[in-house]
Order: structure tokens, then C-alpha cells, then sequence
């Protein structure tokens, strides 16, 4: 049975949920925790590693025990100390700790009084009146839970764009090998680089009498074929997540992938288009009567109703027709055009390596130049650098720095921007820096009002480069906090500092659109990774497809510049 990153994650937050319902050692509960959150975001594929006989990578938060239960799930697909545990607490109760307003000890306290260990007894007993016997379950208690009981009923489940690959990338791959099929694309909002994915939608050409639909609906991780036919099936696999195929003839391969790719309004605007021109677009391909003139390729496609390609991240009927019909696309960022990196940490605060290690990783990704930024000391959970210890590494950079080849660390901090909108570190300690990269990590509740003045009187200050993820958001799971982001934008350009584009890919912020507006003002964006340990370099590849979104092209980043150039623009800053 395959295993993904995402099974190994959720085993290990099952674990915590599990060893938290019982009251176990908090400290055994975090590891758990944290291992699940790091392999989440791991972007090598754990179980492939093994099965090719390779060690583990190091990951952060990964001792030797946890290492042992990786191994054990990849190999056997199941968890003993999971089995163990699901059988020492009843079914369900973990379920009930992702409510808000509901940690172990009230879900140990609606099992004991209630007998209630599953959301549909939840629901009962909130209908019945029954909550309300159970004392510290008052009336806004009982409110707040059944506000969460319907909105968890009413949305569907979208995975991270990362999450998402896990599953996409590995089944492209394994039709890719079926007999008689020329090509496969992973198409929808996974191929048009959304940030959350609902299910996938995959095209296939493959010739006839190619079994690809049988092999497909046969595939290993298949738990329910939901429909299956001569060109097309949907599946679900164990994870929950729903596969649509869609098997074409060569021919109409690029209609297919156009249709499928979407979106949906991209679409209707292209078939507007065909019928001003008399032709006929359909996933089969473009037709003048019953002929069919294109359909190939995406591009004969395109060419057909008189437009360049399209990008499928620009798919989104946002002005990418316009304009197509301008001539004015933009020629977006591709990976290999980023020079270095901007924000990274090493475990001199919460990162996991070295310096050295970490400008070796860098330099292994193809990149000439990093900024080491560790988080400034009001983070203290992240046992941030005080002046003494960042002016100490500083001088360990320099001696760094002499022995590097094809590599240069830039000195830099992540400093927190604070309530008041000062910045937690002196001046005449940041102006020794290369670079600034200032974030907001706290006072997340200010009302958009403060929450934008205090970003700019940050900003005002003699030494700010980079704004770092700037709306604050984590994906599905924190919202972004409330700010003009159009005037945060537009006091960038008349500071001349920047923007970022974090890339971890539960962040991916700026957001799209600000990406966008960015561009439009003339603020440079860094697509930075914010690598904690040497393997996350990997997540730079989610923050250029969320740049490409943006429309965002090569001159628009500030880290596709080379190191001089950089310079000159980082020194205007500090």
C-alpha cells in the first residue's frame, strides 16, 4: 500500500490527538506535533526514499524513535503504537478536538457525561438540549459549536498546492507507463497553480485500445470507483480525495487540456471568442462545422481564435484575454531565473542547520547567494537573536564567507515588527546588516486601521528592506489579518523597499492579486523560502508558480538580480 508524506503527517497528529485525549506527557504530545507538521512540509517523498533503500533525510524534530515508526508505516502501511492507541480511546473523540472551544479535557468531559465521541452526537445533544447540563457548556459555548458543526458540514475538504503533488505526481507517473498513452497532464486548479486544490483532474492521450482507464481505475490507492466508462472514470482514492480522468485521442489532446485546465470563465470567454469567428470549442477540439481545424496542442488551440497561449496559471478571466489580444502577456518567472534567497534560518533560532550546511543546500539548488535572517528577540518561542548574538553571527558570516566558492551569505534579520509599529531591534544594529526583513508576528487582531498604520511607520524606519508575508495568513488555517494592502503597496514603491513572496506552502503570501498590484506599482517582489532546514529550498518551486499567478515576470524579483545588482538595491534601502 502507498504511503505519502500526508498519510505519515496524519498518523503522527492522530498520535498527538490520541496521547492528548488521555492526558500523556505534553512534552511527548509536541514531538508528535511537530514531526507531523515538518514531514507535512517536507517536499522529498519519504516513502520513495525507502523504498530505494536510501536513508532518511535528517528532519527537523526526528529522533530515532520517530525515525523507526516512518520506516515501519512506509513498509507496512499501518502504525502499531496507532492501532494501540485507537484501541485505548474511543472512535471519533479526536475528531471533536478540531472544533474550536473544544481541547482534551472538554472532549474528555463530553465522553464521561454524554457518552458523545463522534460530531453527529455533538450535534444530537446540542439539538436536544443536552449540552447544556454538562457544567462550562453555556449557551456561547453551545453556539460557537454549532456554527462549527455546520461549516465543517458545509466544506468540502481542499488540500495545500504541496499536499495536492503528493497524490497528483505519483499518479501521472504511473499512467505515464500505461501501454498506448502518448501524454498525460495533471489539468484544473492544480495545473492553473491554485493554492488549495478540491480534487484533480487528469487528461490522457492515448490511443486506441490503450487499457489506461482500467489500469487507472485499478491503481493501488483507488478505494471507490464512483463511475468508470470507455473514455473517462472518477475515482476516490484512501485519502478521501476525489480523481477524474479523462482519456481523448491524440488529436484532441490540447482542446482536452484546454477545457479540462479551466477555469471555467477562462473557458466561456474562449468559446465567445470561437463563436465570433464562426468555429465551434469544445474539449474535443475547434471546429468549422463538423471539420476540425485544431486541437493537437494547446497552442493550435489558441492560434485558432487568434490568440497567443495563455499561461495556465493566467487562466482565471482576470484581463489575461485582453491582454492575449494586446500582445501584452507577460513573460513570467521561471525557477531558474532566481539568483538566491532572501529569508532562511538556522538553528542559531529556530532553524535546523548550520549556516554552512545552509549555503551548501542553497548552492546544490542552483543558487549563487543567500540572506541568513534569523527571528529578532520579542520572538522568544523562537529563541530570537538579541543584538550581542546577531552582531556574533554576523562576524561568523564574514568568516564564513572567506571560504565559500560560488556562494555568498548575505547578513541579515527577520525582525518583528511591533504593536506600535517600531521595530524590536536599534538602528545602529540593523544598519550593520546587508539587508532587513521585517514581519509581523504578533497583533494579528488589530483593526485594519492600526494594523496598516503600524506597517507603515515600519516601514518609515531608516533601515526596512523586505516585508515579509505580508498579510499574515496560513493557509486553511489562520486568515489574514485586516490591512490596506493596497497602500502598504503603494508606500513600498515610495519608501523603495519590497515585497515578499513567502514560499512556504502554507503561506504562499503575498497573495495573488497583491502580487499583481505590486507589479503594477512597480515594487519588486523577493521569492523567498524561508527555508528552516537544508531540504526546504524545494518549497521556492510553490512561491514561483504563486508568482507566475501574480503575473509576475523575471525583471518584477528582486532575487532573480545578480549579487551586484542586488547590492545596489539593498543598499538603497539601509
Amino acid at each position: 500500500m502507498a504511503v505519502h508524506n500526508r498519510d505519515i503527517a496524519a498518523a503522527f497528529e492522530e498520535m498527538a490527538d490520541l496521547l492528548d485525549i488521555q492526558g500523556a506527557n505534553p512534552f511527548r504530545i509536541r514531538a508528535y506535533r511537530n514531526a507531523a507538521r515538518a514531514i507535512d512540509e517536507l517536499s522529498i517523498d519519504l516513502a520513495s526514499l525507502l523504498a530505494k533503500g536510501e536513508e532518511l533525510p535528517r528532519i527537523p524534530g526526528i529522533g530515532a524513535d520517530l525515525a523507526g515508526k516512518i520506516r515501519e508505516l512506509c513498509a507496512k502501511g499501518r502504525l502499531k503504537a496507532l492501532a494501540s492507541l485507537r484501541r485505548q480511546v474511543p472512535p471519533g473523540l479526536s475528531d471533536l478536538l478540531k472544533l474550536p472551544a473544544l481541547g482534551p479535557k472538554r472532549v474528555q468531559t463530553l465522553y464521561r457525561k454524554l457518552g458523545i465521541h463522534t460530531s453527529a452526537q455533538l450535534r444530537r445533544a446540542i439539538h436536544d438540549g443536552r449540552l447544556r447540563s454538562v457544567a462550562g457548556f453555556g449557551p456561547a459555548i453551545e453556539a460557537q459549536l454549532s456554527a462549527a458543526l455546520a461549516a465543517a458540514k458545509e466544506r468540502p475538504e481542499r488540500l495545500k498546492l504541496a499536499v495536492a503533488a503528493q497524490y497528483a505526481e505519483p499518479l501521472r507517473a504511473y499512467l505515464a507507463a500505461v501501454p498506448g498513452v502518448v501524454a498525460v497532464e495533471v489539468a484544473g486548479s492544480y495545473r492553473r497553480a491554485r493554492e488549495t486544490v478540491g480534487d484533480i483532474d487528469i487528461v490522457v492521450a492515448a490511443r486506441s485500445g490503450s487499457p489506461v482507464i482500467e489500469r487507472f481505475a485499478g491503481y493501488e490507492e483507488v478505494a471507490q470507483v464512483m463511475a468508470q466508462g470507455p473514455t473517462r472514470a472518477s475515482v476516490a482514492l484512501r485519502s478521501g480525495l476525489q480523481v477524474d480522468l479523462r482519456s481523448v485521442e491524440p488529436d484532441s489532446f490540447g482542446a482536452a487540456l484546454v477545457y479540462f485546465t479551466g477555469s471555467k470563465a477562462h473557458n466561456i470567454a474562449l468559446r465567445r471568442i470561437a463563436q465570433g469567428r464562426g468555429l465551434k470549442i469544445n474539449e474535443y477540439g475547434v471546429f468549422e462545422g463538423v471539420r476540425r481545424i485544431a486541437g493537437k496542442t494547446e497552442a493550435d488551440v489558441y492560434r485558432t481564435i487568434g490568440l497567443p497561449c495563455i499561461p495556465p496559471e493566467l487562466r482565471e478571466d482576470w484581463g489575461e484575454i485582453e491582454a492575449a489580444r494586446a500582445n501584452k502577456l507577460p513573460d513570467l518567472i521561471e525557477q531558474s531565473a532566481l539568483k538566491g534567497d532572501l529569508h532562511l534560518h538556522t538553528r542559531a533560532t529556530d532553524g535546523h542547520d548550520t549556516i554552512a550546511a545552509m549555503a551548501e543546500a542553497a548552492r546544490a539548488a542552483g543558487l549563487s547567494y543567500v540572506a541568513v535572517t534569523e527571528h529578532s528577540k520579542h520572538l522568544a518561542m523562537a529563541h530570537g537573536l538579541d543584538p550581542k548574538r546577531l552582531m556574533a553571527q554576523a562576524d561568523e558570516i564574514d568568516r564564513i564567507n572567506t571560504t565559500l566558492s560560488g556562494m555568498t551569505i548575505l547578513k541579515g534579520i527577520e525582525v518583528d515588527i511591533l504593536e506600535d509599529g517600531s521595530l524590536d531591534l536599534p538602528d545602529d544594529v540593523l544598519g550593520r546588516l546587508d539587508l532587513v526583513v521585517a514581519a509581523v508576528h504578533s497583533g494579528f487582531h488589530l483593526s485594519r486601521e492600526k494594523q496598516t498604520a503600524r506597517i507603515l511607520k515600519a516601514m518609515e524606519r531608516p533601515h526596512f528592506s523586505i516585508l515579509a508575508h505580508p498579510s499574515g495568513r496560513l493557509i486553511s488555517e489562520r486568515e489574514p489579518y485586516d490591512v490596506d494592502m493596497a497602500r502598504i503597496i503603494h508606500a513600498a514603491r515610495e519608501r523603495g523597499c519590497f515585497l515578499e513572496l513567502n514560499a512556504h506552502p502554507a503561506r504562499l503570501d503575498l497573495l495573488d492579486i497583491h502580487c499583481r498590484k505590486a507589479k503594477e506599482e512597480g515594487v519588486l517582489v523577493a521569492i523567498s523560502s524561508d527555508a528552516h532546514s537544508v531540504g526546504e529550498f524545494a518549497n521556492l518551486k510553490f512561491g514561483v508558480l504563486q508568482a507566475r499567478r501574480g503575473w509576475l515576470a523575471k525583471e518584477d524579483v528582486l532575487n532573480a538580480r545578480p549579487l551586484a545588482e542586488l547590492r545596489r538595491l539593498l543598499k538603497k534601502t539601509m
